[in-house]
C-alpha cells in the first residue's frame, strides 16, 4: 500500500493552499491524503469532569477544521482517498511522527499563530528542518502552485547531499511532464583576478565553472541513466547560490533541495540555501532528506 501524503491544517488561509497543492500531488502520484490537526487545546483549557456533557471548545474547533479541510479536499478531487485526525499534542511533534512513515509532509508558509509579516511560520521550518520524509513548505504566486510553467527546479549542491533529492525531482517532474531543470552554481574565490592578465583570469574563471559542470554530472548522470523519460536541462550559473534559485523559481513549479540529516544532531538540520529559499521562493519548495 501507498505510503499517505500527510498535511498539517490548522484553518489558515496557508493551509488551505497546502491542501489544495497536496491534493494535487496526491491525485499526480496516486497517493492516499492524511490530513493532520495537532493543537494543545488540553493545556490551555483544562480536562472537563468526566460527568460533564460539554465539549471543550477547543476540540470543536479542531474538529471543526479537519472536517472543513477534509470536504475541501473531497471537492478539489473526489478520486483521491482522504483521511483526517484531530492530535492533542504539538504541532511539530505530530507532523514529525508521522514523516517517518509518509510519502511526503506538506506544510503551508505560515500559520494562524503567526504575525502577518512572518516570512515562514516556525513550524513549517523546524518540520523542514528535522523531518525524515521529504518535506514541501507551499508558498509563491497561484501560477506556481497550479503548475502552470512546467518547469521543475533542482538545487544541485554538494555531493554529499546525495541523490534522494534527484531521484525525487525527476520523479516530480515525470508525475507532472515537466522539463527539470538542475542547476549548479559556482563563483571565483574573492582574490581570483587580483594582478591577473585577462587571459590567465579567464583561464581561471573556465576551471570553476567546467569544475561545477563536473559536480552537475557526477550527481546527475547515474539518477538520469535508472530514472530516464525526463527532458533534463543542466544550467552552471554563476552567482550566490540561494540567487541564483530565488529568481530561476519566479517561473517554476517546484523547486527541490536536498538536506543533510546526520543521525547524532538533534537540531535544525538546514543549510543556508534552504533557509533562504524557504523563507523567499516564489515557488512551493521540497527539503529532501539524505541520511548520513
Amino acid at each position: 500500500m501507498a505510503l499517505p501524503l500527510v498535511v498539517g491544517v490548522d484553518g489558515s488561509e496557508s493551509s488551505l493552499e497546502a491542501v489544495d497543492w497536496a491534493v494535487d500531488e496526491a491525485a499526480r502520484h496516486e497517493l492516499p491524503l492524511r490530513l493532520i490537526h495537532a493543537s494543545r487545546w488540553e493545556r490551555y483549557e483544562g480536562r472537563l469532569p468526566s460527568f460533564s456533557t460539554e465539549r471543550p471548545s477547543g476540540e470543536i474547533v479542531a474538529e471543526h477544521i479537519v472536517a472543513s479541510c477534509a470536504e475541501r479536499a473531497r471537492l478539489r478531487d473526489p478520486d483521491v482517498k482522504v483521511s483526517a485526525e484531530v492530535l492533542a499534542e504539538d504541532t511539530v511533534t505530530a507532523l514529525l511522527e508521522h514523516s517517518r512513515e509518509a510519502f511526503g509532509v506538506v506544510t503551508g508558509s505560515r500559520g494562524r499563530g503567526e504575525l502577518v509579516d512572518t516570512v515562514l511560520g516556525s513550524v513549517s521550518l523546524a518540520v523542514a528542518a528535522r523531518a525524515v520524509s521529504p518535506v514541501i513548505v507551499v508558498r509563491g504566486g497561484e501560477r506556481g502552485r497550479q503548475g502552470a510553467f512546467r518547469r521543475v527546479l533542482l538545487a544541485v549542491g554538494d555531493l554529499a547531499e546525495g541523490s534522494a533529492a534527484v531521484r525525487f525531482a525527476f520523479r516530480e517532474a515525470r508525475a507532472r511532464d515537466a522539463e527539470l531543470h538542475a542547476v549548479r552554481t559556482w563563483r571565483r574565490p574573492a582574490h581570483a583576478g587580483a594582478g591577473q592578465s585577462l587571459l590567465v583570469h579567464g583561464a581561471a574563471t573556465l576551471i570553476y565553472e567546467e569544475q561545477a559542470a563536473t559536480i552537475l554530472s557526477e550527481v546527475l548522470d547515474p539518477v538520469e541513466r535508472e530514472e530516464g523519460g525526463v527532458s533534463v536541462h543542466r544550467d552552471v550559473i554563476e552567482g550566490p547560490a540561494h540567487r541564483v534559485l530565488l529568481e530561476m523559481s519566479e517561473q517554476a513549479d517546484l523547486l527541490v533541495v536536498g538536506a543533510l540529516r546526520r543521525r547524532d544532531h538533534g537540531g535544525l538540520q538546514l543549510g543556508r540555501v534552504s533557509h533562504a529559499v524557504l523563507h523567499h521562493s516564489a515557488c512551493p519548495v521540497a527539503i529532501v532528506p539524505q541520511q548520513t
